[in-house]
């Protein structure tokens, strides 16, 4: 099943890269940057556009997203199809294509007895690095039109929640039309064992291998109302670096607020969340973005 998972990735990542490259193409034809062109390095100098290789640097990056979606969804299938055989692949394929309806309980039974990735569980965590492996060996170093090189990265910043509305329900209990993970980020409240798992899970990643990655955390506010508990906070930060973290990012806000926003925006105009790469007023966000924020697992102690 592994290896018609691959040729399924391995087939729109080429679609992608050659997509990406009648783009670059297009773009470079049709729509010239001149004033970009002045003033990013060695455009003037080669004669050519930024969009025509004129940059000193022409490196194109694959945006992923989903890494947290899939490893679960390959944990729940080998886990409770292929070892514990509770049901067989035509079952749990019928209970997707009917977005388990009728099928409760098996959806509990996925979201409450898989090992999900984000909780240090070796289990899920391989299957991760795995997954990761293989989608960066698929795009490393194919070339694109302007002299450089596709790299892969893992900065969804908002496409999964769009990806997330195109996708049907996963293995892993969530139901179709939900966000995908984000970035390198958990499922969302796939992340049961605390904020520490969660940095050790990416840790096992090798990030260096990508342009990027994010991770979101979501803290309740009374998880830092001492300066221990703060300081607590900066040894995760650390720590999440020393282990070879890339990116992470922290919204500090209860569920109350935000559920209370959604019911009363006007009592709550000044209320500013983390995103992705930028933060926003929670009240300029479209619906499906705050539910996006919403559903990140509320930390409540280290």
């Amino acid at each position: 099943m592994y290896a018609a998972f691959l040729k399924q990735l391995e087939y729109i990542i080429d679609t992608k890269i050659r997509v990406n490259l009648l783009i670059e193409r297009l773009t470079a034809e049709g729509t010239p940057a001149p004033f970009l062109s002045v003033l990013i390095d060695d455009c003037i100098e080669k004669g050519r556009d930024y969009y025509d290789a004129g940059p000193r640097y022409n490196t194109s990056y694959i945006q992923c997203t989903g890494l947290g979606s899939i490893a679960d969804s390959l944990s729940a299938l080998k886990k409770h199809v292929f070892e514990n055989k509770k049901w067989t692949l035509e079952q749990m394929m019928d209970a997707l294509s009917r977005n388990f309806e009728g099928d409760e309980p098996m959806r509990q039974y996925l979201l409450n007895k898989t090992p999900f990735f984000g909780n240090d569980l070796d289990y899920a965590d391989d299957l991760a690095v795995r997954v990761y492996m293989d989608l960066f060996q698929m795009i490393d170093g194919k070339p694109n039109t302007r002299g450089g090189l596709h790299h892969m990265d893992m900065l969804s910043t908002t496409c999964h929640v769009y990806f997330g509305t195109i996708t049907g329900a996963l293995p892993n209990g969530r139901k179709a039309g939900k966000s995908l993970s984000d970035g390198t980020s958990p499922s969302h409240g796939a992340d049961t064992n605390g904020p520490t798992a969660v940095a050790k899970s990416l840790g096992k990643l090798d990030q260096t291998l990508s342009g990027g990655t994010l991770l979101n955390q979501r803290f309740s506010p009374s998880m830092l109302k001492t300066v221990e508990e703060r300081n607590k906070l900066g040894d995760l930060i650390r720590s999440y670096f020393e282990l070879g973290g890339h990116h992470i990012q922290f919204n500090v806000v209860d569920t109350k607020t935000l559920l209370a926003a959604q019911k009363d925006p006007e009592q709550y105009r000044d209320l500013m969340v983390r995103v992705a790469g930028y933060s926003d007023y929670f009240n300029h966000l479209a619906p499906s973005l705050q539910e996006d924020i919403i559903y990140r697992t509320m930390n409540e102690g280290f």
